[in-house]
């Protein structure tokens, strides 16, 4: 053939290195010994790209347990390309330890770095500094496998648009460079997106300039400049997820504090930070315990048939109505299996006699209620979703100093229980909610509640974190301004004010606002030049602001519907959004059948422009 086919793909984090490695698995079936160019674009190293980059605070930690981040695929993913196994993180750091694989190149010998590989347990949260070599490690394997004709090139650089005819060669412009990269095919996998300020953040953003204040919008913390953020003065903070957990490490042991026998001994350069939400709690623990025993069978009442029936129907799929109930079901099978199995004697009758009824049951209906109460006596051994997702619901303090208390009884009963096996049924719903994300993404754009929902849940922070909050809440440093949190601005006083509905009535006042959140993935507001060229040129985007893809193959759908033939991509700003960061062993992991998809869609596109070509 006359020349080699090229292949762009932007965004050099864990989603590229997951479509490389996948493309290294798929090659030797699908496009066979040709020649192929690679062109990896991202101004971060690969591996970790942006996010997940080693330059970032060692103080910061992943969210999740070593034994449950893996690369990998393994025979529960649903895809059609063969299964490259390889270590999770945590089997990895032994490799290391033992011989068995050496450190990524370029990673020096970091003696922190060192330390915590020679002593990572599976059961260990990482830091995200050691997550970042696990990745530029898996990224340097899926280069290794690709055959030799295959070649990868990375330019540091941004993308900012794509041209091209639709069946026509495309080409991507880098950021300072007059020519551009061409390319038979394009894969965005940008990641997490930075974005414009929304009304209500430009309308605080001007209040805060008018008046000397200062005012940090949603960002992602570990890049937000927290210099501005004043030692010894009040602070409020809008949002308890996982980015207040990182605002809250930054500002205390990222500022001197430190931890002595579970009590914080402050530095003096803290803020005092008071934090609200619309929950008014954080996210829950992280679970404690193992799983031991059966698993529930999964999924039950939310499988393939019931997500083929719903993308077929002759009307939009409405979430609440068309979805939620489903997942209500689902979530409570799971749970009422582990109660009856591992827990028999806080249940009255067998666990066949209530399956049965259970599944008969309309999952709207009241006689599902009344099958729950009548074979388990413990409210408390009852799965209440909508008590979960509403903990402050009907709870009042006639003052902020009341609910302090409170809220760290709340937090403390939090960790025993998810620490405690005896409540082993939250961590069969766990199963559920990883079993019903694996179905619900391919519902495309359900609306942002369920992901926030999921989070609340599934994705909370590890208990040490938890355990440190609490320390702070008795330091005074960290104060909790309860549920339906408002941020109101006084105009006649210059200030930021705070209330929720816990507290009636009372505000508290600050000079500084940081809204501890990420921007929302939206193609309206994104900063990305990149994604905004696409969506002005015919690139479609749902009501939430995702951009669509085609959920067989991940390529890019036009507003006419049609998927663009040489545009692919994946990651949470499209409707192939996958639950969490990454993928736990053994879950059937939709992240990477998303990837296979996509590789395998743009192996056989380049398979088959190549033979016309030659």
């Amino acid at each position: 053939m006359s020349r080699t086919p090229a292949l762009v793909v932007i965004g050099a984090g864990p989603r590229g290195t997951g479509l490389i490695e996948r493309i290294a698995a798929n090659v030797p079936a699908l496009y066979g010994d040709r020649p192929l160019t690679v062109h990896l674009v991202d101004p971060y190293p690969p591996g970790g790209g942006r996010i997940w980059r080693h330059d970032q605070s060692p103080l910061l930690w992943m969210n999740s347990m070593a034994e449950d981040v893996t690369m990998f695929t393994d025979d529960t993913v649903r895809q059609e390309g063969p299964v490259r196994p390889g270590p999770a993180l945590h089997t990895w750091a032994a490799d290391i330890r033992d011989g068995r694989a050496t450190l990524p190149d370029g990673v020096g010998a970091e003696p922190e770095l060192l330390d915590e590989i020679k002593t990572l347990e599976g059961t260990d949260f990482p830091s995200r500094r050691l997550q970042s070599v696990y990745l530029r490690w898996v990224y340097e394997q899926a280069v290794a496998a690709l055959p030799e004709g295959v070649t990868v090139h990375w330019h540091r650089d941004t993308a900012l648009r794509v041209t091209g005819p639709r069946e026509g060669r495309q080409q991507v412009w880098l950021e300072g460079r007059g020519t551009p990269l061409l390319a038979d095919a394009v894969a965005v996998t940008i990641g997490h997106l930075d974005a414009e300020r929304d009304p209500e953040q430009a309308e605080l953003a001007d209040f805060a300039d008018r008046h000397g204040l200062v005012h940090l919008p949603p960002d992602f913390t570990a890049d937000t400049d927290l210099s501005e953020v004043p030692a010894g003065e009040p602070v409020i903070v809008r949002g308890f997820g996982l980015a207040f957990v990182d605002l809250m490490v930054l500002l205390t042991e990222g500022r001197g504090g430190r931890y002595e026998d579970g009590e914080y001994v402050p530095s003096g350069r803290e803020p005092l930070l008071h934090i609200g939400s619309r929950r008014g709690v954080p996210y829950h623990s992280k679970i404690g315990y193992a799983w031991e025993g059966e698993r529930p069978p999964l999924p039950r009442f939310l499988g393939p048939e019931l997500t083929e029936a719903l993308l077929k129907a002759d009307r939009p799929v409405d979430f609440r109505r068309d979805v939620w109930p489903h997942v209500d079901k689902e979530l409570g099978y799971a749970h009422y299996h582990r109660l009856f199995t591992a827990h028999p004697e806080r249940t009255t009758g067998d666990w066949a006699g209530f399956e049965a009824q259970y599944a008969a049951a309309d999952p709207s209906g009241p006689e599902l209620a009344a099958l729950v109460a009548a074979a388990v006596p413990d409210p408390e051994d009852r799965l209440d979703l909508e008590a979960l997702d509403h903990p402050l619901k009907g709870v009042r303090h006639p003052s902020f100093d009341a609910l302090q208390e409170g809220l760290r009884g709340y937090i403390t009963a939090d960790l025993e229980r998810r620490h405690d096996p005896g409540r082993s049924p939250d961590l069969a719903v766990f199963l559920g909610l990883l079993s019903a994300y694996g179905q619900l993404i391919r519902l495309g754009d359900i609306g942002g509640w369920w992901h926030g929902f999921f989070s609340y849940l599934a994705s909370g922070p590890p208990g040490p974190r938890l355990h440190q909050l609490l320390a702070l809440s008795r330091a005074g440093v960290v104060r909790f301004l309860g549920a339906g949190m408002t941020v109101e601005t006084d105009e006649r006083r210059g200030l930021f004010l705070a209330g929720s509905a816990t507290v009636p009535g009372q505000r508290m006042a600050a000079r500084t606002l940081v809204e501890a959140r990420l921007p929302d993935p939206t193609l309206e507001r994104t900063r990305s030049p990149l994604l905004r060229e696409l969506h002005e040129d015919g690139a479609a985007a749902t009501a939430t602001g995702l951009l669509r893809v085609a959920p067989d193959s991940g390529r890019i759908l036009g507003r006419d519907g049609r998927p663009h033939p040489r545009r692919f991509a994946l990651g949470p700003f499209t409707t192939a959004r996958a639950g969490g960061a990454f993928t736990r062993p053994r879950t059937g992991g939709p992240a990477f059948r998303q990837n296979d998809a996509t590789a395998r869609t743009a192996l056989a596109l380049l398979r088959d422009l190549a033979a016309s070509d030659g």
